[in-house]
């Protein structure tokens, strides 16, 4: 089972669904923005992507700069609460299976999981 966290208004998290859809994946489409991961699915995100928090960050989003997230001070479970109830800082798409995941970035990454 594919999940796609998809933002329909970002060309790249467009264009990995449209590698599933081509690859006749029909994925479980998360619109993450409307109804965000909690903290314990946003950890065990990372954990199939194998990345840290920080670098699951969008860097240039107000909310970053708002909540200085630049600060190393901030822990790893500090950045997945400021995701959860910020969830425009969560980079995109993620697309995960099982027990792994990849960021759509560029959107061909998908295919590692095909």
């Amino acid at each position: 089972m594919y999940t796609i966290y998809h933002n329909p208004r970002c060309s790249k998290s467009r264009q990995t669904l449209a590698i599933l859809e081509e690859k006749g994946i029909e994925p479980e489409i998360v619109l993450y923005l409307d109804t965000p991961p909690n903290n314990g699915e946003l950890s065990t995100i990372l954990s199939k992507l194998g990345i840290s928090a920080r670098q699951l960050l969008r860097k240039g989003e107000e909310a970053y700069k708002e909540l200085n997230l630049a600060d190393d001070k901030h822990s790893e479970a500090d950045l997945i609460e400021a995701m959860t109830q910020h969830p425009k800082l969560i980079e995109r798409p993620i697309v995960v299976n099982s027990n792994k995941a990849v960021l759509g970035r560029p959107p061909e990454n998908v295919l590692e999981l095909i």
